[in-house]
């Protein structure tokens, strides 16, 4: 063990202050971070490597951008924290409803897992319910009600799935196999009346990249209106990633081209892109239930540092720079990773599936068809995966630690960055096979 692992271990439960950071999923001691720039992190040790992480999927734009570095510089002179309101906190606001019409009115938070439990806590106090509906394999933060495995039926009550979880706060969320059409249709015939809410990843991407099925968003959003209830849709990871308007935008888009009237979530969180790299969450929604809010309504919620002025900074530059050439840019970098990649591994015959939702993508090894439910995602073969990453770690190449994330790039990834992933994976794969 290294003398940064002995301590901190010795004063960091685990080492670490978020679980996936420890490499279980992957085995041996994660080496820490010291600077990052562009599509590239420099580790404690010097090494440079070409980031797939891309700190979980803010840096969109690659680390230290020149731009958003001196605008979060800039804001930090005027100072850290007011506890007031300022005009920076109105313009991101604006930014995201510009981008995303669903987000009529928009409240900001620090992190994913306050802007779902507000969500939450929104959709219970307008339907005056207590029934959630949450799908296995989507995760929505660290919440009591969302901290829930499957019961033992489809539609019945979860039990809890951390310690310090009571029954009590898992009582009241049904966890449904994701995808499964029949199972919520069900759900909603024999418990429609007590459903506050369906919250659901607009595209899954914790449990590796799921592209939801065709219609699957729009029958959840069909049955919450029939039935009153709320649909919450979770973009923190894939809203201004997945697409120039989220996973929302994109099957807003096929809709239009198929001649459908696209589907319209009843509220959506945000994170990671909209803060730059900053902590930096929201809740967005129709305006009727946003305004349920305190101080207009009765639903409390309050954060001291929520709509922090130097976050709001590089969430604003960030936002401002993501623009359509930006988006081209990352679509087409994806796809030349994923057809590199994939094209390496079926050479060397190494069974493999692409799960693909607009950017974002992961690799399913030991699987030959791209997943739909976390049940198969589950059969995918992790030892392997544990093999490619240290493999590619030593060529220079830094993946997720867990066979259960998205690949990450960013605009700031090239064509020889694209080159020397693929080729990583080809020397893998050809060992791999020997």
């Amino acid at each position: 063990m290294s003398s940064y692992s002995e301590r901190a271990r010795a004063i960091l439960p685990g080492g670490v202050n978020s679980p996936v950071r420890a490499w279980n999923g992957v085995g041996g001691e994660p080496v820490p971070i010291a600077a990052a720039r562009g599509a590239r992190v420099v580790d404690a040790e010097g090494r440079e490597l070409i980031d797939l992480v891309a700190s979980w999927g803010p840096a969109i734009l690659g680390h230290g951008h020149p731009e958003v570095i001196a605008a979060v510089q800039e804001a930090a002179a005027r100072g850290l924290s007011f506890g007031a309101t300022t005009e920076a906190e109105v313009e991101l606001a604006e930014l995201i409803r510009d981008r995303y019409a669903p987000a009529e009115r928009v409240r900001l938070v620090s992190t994913g897992t306050e802007a779902t439990m507000t969500a939450i806590r929104l959709a219970r106090a307008a339907t005056g319910r207590e029934v959630i509906v949450k799908f296995a394999g989507c995760y929505h933060g660290h919440s009591d009600a969302l901290l829930v495995a499957a019961g033992s039926g489809l539609a019945t009550a979860g039990v809890p799935d951390s310690a310090g979880v009571t029954r009590g706060a898992a009582q009241d969320t049904l966890v449904l196999p994701y995808g499964d059409e029949a199972a919520l249709t069900d759900a909603f015939a024999e418990h429609g009346s007590r459903i506050a809410a369906v919250i659901t990843e607009a595209a899954p991407c914790n449990m590796g990249v799921v592209r939801p099925p065709v219609g699957f968003n729009r029958l959840i959003a069909t049955l919450c209106r029939n039935e009153g209830a709320v649909m919450i849709l979770d973009e923190v990871l894939t809203g201004f990633r997945a697409g120039p308007a989220g996973w929302w935008g994109v099957e807003r888009a096929h809709d239009l081209e198929a001649g459908l009237d696209p589907w319209t979530p009843d509220l959506v969180t945000f994170g990671k892109v909209i803060g730059g790299g900053m902590p930096v969450a929201a809740i967005g929604g129709r305006r009727d239930l946003m305004e349920q809010l305190a101080p207009l309504g009765p639903v409390y919620q309050a954060g001291t540092l929520s709509g922090n002025p130097v976050a709001v900074a590089a969430g604003i530059a960030t936002m401002g720079l993501l623009d359509q050439a930006a988006h081209e840019r990352l679509a087409a970098l994806a796809d030349a990773t994923v057809t590199g990649v994939s094209e390496a591994l079926s050479r060397h015959g190494i069974v493999h599936a692409v799960g693909r939702a607009g950017t974002l993508f992961s690799i399913f090894l030991g699987l030959s068809e791209p997943p739909a439910t976390f049940d198969e995602v589950s059969t995918q073969d992790t030892a392997q995966f544990a093999r490619l990453f240290h493999a590619l770690r030593d060529a220079g190449i830094s993946l997720p630690p867990s066979a259960y994330e998205a690949w990450f790039l960013t605009a700031a990834h090239t064509a020889a960055d694209v080159e020397a992933i693929v080729a990583a994976v080809d020397a893998w794969a050809a060992t791999e096979a020997a």
